[in-house]
Order: C-alpha cells, then structure tokens, then sequence
C-alpha cells in the first residue's frame, strides 16, 4: 500500500473547488476531517485550527504532523491529530451492556474506546451535525488482484485490498470494487459517516468502471463539483490515466448518470470539460452493455476453418495495446479474450479492431468504456471496408507466417512481384468477392446467395447474428485506397530485395516486413522507426502510417455516431 503524495497544485485547486461548492466560508462553517492524512499535506493552507481533523495510519506520521502544527506550518490543535487506521478500527466508543446507558468506563475489560477524538465522535454519531462534516481526502491506492501495481516496482502487493475488517464486512455489497483500498473507503464513509460531505482524490473507476456497477448500485450521491489531471502528476504514480477530485453531498441519494469534470493539465491549466457516463455499462438486460459483449456474438469458435486470432480483454483505453490480430496457433493468457476470425466474422472482428485503435489513449479518456453499439453499422459497407483496410495495415496486426500460413495478404502475387505463390490468397479473393467460389465454402449453406443484402454482402440471422461474406469487390474510400497504396509499395519493396545471402520468404505478413528491415534488440522487441538504417524503407512507413492516421481520423466520427463511445 501506498499514499500518492498530492502536489500543491492539486491541493489548493481542490480548496478552490471545495470554495465553489460549499461556499466561501466553507472552512468556518464545516467540520473537516482527512482520515488518510499522511504527513497533512492536503490540510496545507486551511486556517480554522477548531475544525480540523487529520488522522493517519502510521504513527511517524502523527509526529510530523504535530511538529508541523506546532511550528505552524498545520493550522490543526494537538489532539485533533490522532492516528487511526479507517478500514480496520471502530469509530465510535462501544460500552458494554452493563454501561450502555451511562457511557464508556475506562476501566471495564469489555468496552471498547475508539481512537477517535470525544468532539469528533459528537459529530459522528449526531445526523445534522454529519451534514456539517467534509471528509477531505486522498486515499491509498492497492489493487488486491491487479497483475502490476501502480508503484515504482510495478509489483502487485498480494492481500493488501483484503485483510481489513471494511473488505470483509462490505465485500459482498461492493462485488469487484472491493479489491480496492480507495473503494473500501469511500464504502465505509457512504455506509457509516452518512449525511456528511465527502471530497475524494481518486481513479476515476468508480465512476464508469464495468468493475464498479454493484458499488454505484449502492454509492448514489448528489455530484457538486470536480476537476480531473493527470496521474503522472502525483508522487509515486506512473501511467497515463486521469485522478479527479470530486465533491459528493451523501445527504441526497441520487443515481448519478452523467458528470461533468474540468480539465487541467500538468501545469494547472484548464482546458475543457470532460464527461463520464455512470450507466454506460450495466447488468440490466435494457442498458447499454460493453463491445466485448457484442463482439462475442461474432465468436465462431466452432467453424473448421480459422485464419486468425483475435486477442482482446477489458473494454476501456486502458487495455488499447493488448488488442490485436495474431496467428491462429497464438496462446490465449487468462486475462485475455480470444475470438477465431472465419470468413463469416471477419468484418465484424475488423470493426472492432478499428474502434478499439483508431482513438489514441491518453490520459484524458483511459477510463473511457467501449460500448455495445447502435445498429446504424450494420448497413454502413463503405465503414465496413475501412475498418478492414484499417485492421491489414496497423501495427497491432502481429500476424506473421513464422507461427503459420499467413491469411492476410491483401494483394496478388503479381501485384507485389513475389518470387513464388503463397500458401493463402483468402484475403486478396475476400476483398475481391471471391470466396464463396473455393472449397472452402462447401460447409455453408447451398442456398447462400438468396441471402445477399444490397451491398452483396451475406446476411444470416439464423444464430441470431448477422454474418458479412463480400461477393463482389470490395469498394474502398479514398483514405482507404491510400492505405492499400502505400502498403502495396511496402510489399514491393520487401519482394524486390536481393535475397542471395539470405532467406527470402514468400508468405510475409506486413509485420514480417516490418522484423525484415528494423530487426530485434537484445530483449527481442522490434527496434523503433528511429533506427532504421534503410532511408527508403523508412519513407515507405512513414508513408502508410500517415495514410493510417487520416483513416483512423475518418473513423472516429462513426466510433461516435454508432454508439461504441459515448461522446
């Protein structure tokens, strides 16, 4: 477990929105109390001393705060500054039986003295009082089951999330959101402090997370204000992902659908307004659900014949780099989820290769969940096509006929002036409309061309999904033809080498073009665009990638328009 350190920055801006929210004189008129208070650093420049309190887990980090108090660095009183661990001890004194009527007796074995401060255990078991009270924090972070923490080590702390009473007594309310020590808290302080303002420095996944529907099913408060910036910021946090402030009102039980949060940059300044939606994925069968659900009723795991892999898991910007297009023989990991791309699947698997990749991730909308789509698509051909261009051409494509006979050439041999035949032409008879013509369709219905849309693409509602099999050529837009362009040049280029000292391979994919002319380094990654040594090459890919990102920005809109983001 760590704390993530909150830079000055962030501090006052926090106190700025606490200001907007509440009221200029926020500070005399509530009681503010952090309960993950470190060294009090999030307490810095308040100044009404009587309602401050500021707890912590580590006893070295009371002392600090007390000898910052008394030079007057804190504005906080002595005993307002306490050590208390939030998700294990009691907050309010338990009398026994015997005492209950006349309060605690220091010297009875069975009653139990809390931690906390007497005036703050007033306010604490007082309902108005509550709703004067703003729990002002920045909580640890842990992940219980994450593969790497978010730390320098980048180890996963085992059991640190679940060996707490908090975990264990709101486990099964909270579901997943309970590997959390940042959930944990805010649990705790919805479920037992209720009534009271909470003012929370976290990840944003509690808002809009998949992991976090059973939490907001139970955590609905009123949203006042909030601002998000970026992790990176924030000591001891590596990644490019959001941390928001948020100020919550628990007093008003609110299911909150949508919020709004400002945006500031890593210098402080605002530059826009960003929208998370609380109910974009959701168990109910008439919400919204996730594009790994839709996806999966592409899954055609039980046809004979498989070109590829699709590789894929969680449905936000997050996972963007695990999404990609693999031989068929590639081992699926536990985290993952693997699709087979077959002849009936294969559009559809490329569209959601494209929506997944098209938008770069950045810190701004690595929470953003990916959605189970509006049926506008279906009908959309020439967004079909550039999705496909759009999957043959990324870099995410890692098929490579190392592993085994490569299905995605997208040209003729005599296109791209090959030494030999290649093992597969699906793809280049696919684009052309002609693979209903090869014995490979014999498995499919004899019947098949009565099912033909407008667009000569085959329509099968049969398994209640819709199947897309070209039976003419394909037509392209021009970004899309751009990208074919420059690829067919790679191609070329690769073919075209002088292969007399060394192995030339018929079948390359564009990834085995790509390993050809920048080669591994010690650690077998492929060695970056900067180390080419080949000046041709390096303008060819430059090139295609250029082409790749005016489609990517020609497929943005429609990611929108279909429904798989909401904007």
């Amino acid at each position: 477990m760590f704390e993530c350190f909150t830079p000055q920055v962030w501090v006052k801006k926090a106190q700025s929105y606490l200001e907007k929210a509440l009221g200029e004189n926020y500070q005399s008129d509530y009681i503010i109390w952090d309960c993950a208070a470190g060294t009090g650093n999030l307490l810095a420049n308040l100044t009404e001393s009587c309602n401050i309190y500021a707890s912590t887990l580590d006893k070295a980090d009371v002392d600090i705060m007390r000898e910052l108090a008394s030079k007057g660095s804190l504005k906080l009183l002595e005993n307002h500054i306490f050590q208390f661990d939030f998700l294990n001890d009691i907050l309010l004194d338990k009398p026994c039986d015997k005492h209950a009527k006349n309060g605690l007796d220091s010297k009875c074995l069975t009653c139990i003295e809390s931690k906390l401060p007497k005036s703050l255990q007033k306010i604490l078991s007082d309902d108005e009082k509550r709703k004067k009270l703003i729990i002002f924090i920045n909580p640890p972070y842990a992940e219980a089951t994450s593969a790497m923490q978010v730390t320098n080590t980048g180890k996963n702390k085992n059991g640190v999330a679940l060996a707490n009473a908090t975990y264990e007594r709101y486990k099964d309310s909270m579901g997943k959101a309970s590997n959390e020590l940042f959930a944990q808290f805010l649990f705790r302080i919805y479920n037992e402090i209720r009534y009271c303002k909470l003012a929370v420095f976290s990840t944003l996944k509690y808002i809009n997370s998949s992991n976090f529907i059973q939490f907001r099913e139970t955590f609905k408060a009123k949203f006042l204000k909030g601002f998000m910036c970026p992790a990176y910021t924030f000591d001891n946090v590596k990644g490019q992902f959001p941390i928001g402030f948020l100020v919550w009102d628990l007093n008003e039980k609110i299911a909150f659908r949508k919020i709004k949060l400002d945006m500031y940059n890593d210098s402080g300044i605002n530059f826009g307004i960003k929208r998370f939606y609380s109910n974009a994925l959701s168990r109910g069968k008439d919400k919204k659900s996730s594009i790994n659900h839709w996806i999966k009723q592409y899954d055609n795991n039980h046809e004979n014949i498989k070109f590829a892999l699709l590789d894929t898991r969680g449905n936000d910007f997050q996972n963007q780099n695990y999404i990609s297009i693999k031989s068929q023989n590639f081992i699926i990991t536990a985290h993952s989820i693997g699709i087979y791309l077959t002849k009936t699947n294969i559009i559809c698997i490329a569209i959601y290769f494209a929506v997944r990749h098209c938008i770069k991730a950045t810190w701004i909308n690595d929470r953003d969940q990916f959605l189970y789509p509006n049926k506008k698509w279906e009908k959309d051909a020439e967004f079909h096509n550039d999705c496909l261009t759009f999957m043959l051409f990324h870099s995410q494509n890692k098929i490579t006929s190392k592993e085994d006979i490569n299905h995605f050439i997208p040209f003729s041999e005599n296109e791209v002036n090959a030494k030999e035949a290649f093992e597969s032409n699906f793809m280049f008879r696919f684009i052309n409309g002609k693979t209903l013509d090869t014995h490979i369709n014999k498995t499919l219905d004899s019947n098949i061309k009565t099912k033909l849309d407008s667009n000569g693409l085959f329509n099968d509602n049969q398994l209640g999904r819709i199947n897309f099999i070209p039976t003419k050529p394909l037509k392209f837009s021009n970004q899309a033809k751009a990208v074919f362009e420059s690829g067919l040049a790679l191609w070329r280029y690769y073919h075209n080498q002088d292969f007399s000292n060394t192995h030339y391979e018929v079948n390359v994919s564009l990834y085995d073009i790509k390993a050809y002319f920048q080669g591994f380094n010690h650690s077998g990654r492929m060695n970056p665009p900067s180390k080419i040594k080949d000046s041709y090459y390096k303008e060819l890919l430059s090139t295609l990638n250029y082409a790749l990102n005016l489609l990517a920005k020609k497929l943005e809109s429609k990611v929108y328009e279909y429904g798989f983001l909401l904007e």
